[in-house]
């Protein structure tokens, strides 16, 4: 019992240091606050994705489905590899494209609350 309630202390206190993000100390705490950062960009663009597909016809919905599919492709794609070590996954491109990727829906958002939807500004990444 001694020896889990010593696991949990470090895993507690590893944990506690890892949150730091604003002084990284070593690579895997580096990893970790990407992680972060990019599990909430990714929560933010299913966010987007769904609010948008609630203001768009059917049509659009088809057409938004695809450009994603195809966006996701291309994500990985450019952000991830896979060699004789194993797989690999560029934290800090996948933010930045899953970031990028957001702005992009919640300009469409915005478009049609405004001026309605554009058919021709779906065809975007």
């Amino acid at each position: 019992m001694k020896q889990l309630i010593v696991l949990f202390m470090f895993l507690l206190s590893s944990a506690v240091f890892a949150d730091n993000c604003d002084q990284v100390k070593e690579g895997f705490d580096g990893l970790y606050c990407l992680q972060k950062v990019y599990f909430q960009a990714d929560k933010e663009l299913n966010d987007s994705y769904k609010k948008l597909n609630t203001l768009i016809d059917a049509k659009l919905k088809k057409k938004l489905k695809e450009t994603q599919l195809t966006w996701i492709q291309e994500r990985n794609t450019e952000c991830s590899w896979k060699d004789e070590r194993g797989s690999f996954v560029n934290m800090d491109c996948a933010k930045n494209k899953t970031v990028s990727r957001t702005n992009f829906l919640n300009d469409r958002i915005r478009e049609c609350k405004s001026t309605g939807c554009q058919p021709s500004e779906f065809n975007a990444p």
